[in-house]
């Protein structure tokens, strides 16, 4: 039951981490354009590409940060 009652008790910032990939994919008309390319392939289809690989980076460093803090409590 104690337990419980620790997880229920604060957040942790390293979830904000999260809103980063959220709010860089939020606005289409930032990144809705062709150029620059890269190997032939427009800025609008690399960039949320990028951002596909950029979230997974993230998101893994988030997991692996609450999972420590989880166990050292």
């Amino acid at each position: 039951m104690n337990e419980l009652r620790g997880r229920q008790g604060g957040g942790s910032w390293w979830y904000l981490l999260l809103i980063i990939q959220f709010v860089a994919v939020l606005w289409p008309a930032f990144y809705n354009r062709a150029e620059p390319t890269l190997a032939g392939m427009p800025f609008f289809y690399w960039y949320q590409l990028a951002w596909v690989l950029i979230g997974a980076v993230l998101t893994a460093i988030v997991y692996f940060v609450t999972e420590a803090e989880a166990r050292n409590r």
